[in-house]
């Protein structure tokens, strides 16, 4: 088996980073996102009460 080099490492590690980081930024907007579709959920179902 070859001898890894640190740089080949280096990119690994940057590239686990770079996904790690995408992964938890997409959830974190997917909480937001799914937060403000119960918000407007909210909102539309007092306004059709308020409206009947």
């Amino acid at each position: 088996m070859p001898q890894m080099s640190p740089m080949w490492w280096s990119t690994l590690f940057l590239l686990f980073l770079a996904t790690y980081m995408l992964i938890m930024t997409s959830m974190y907007t997917y909480k937001i996102y799914q937060n403000e579709n119960s918000l407007k959920k909210t909102k539309s179902a007092k306004y059709i009460n308020w409206k009947w």
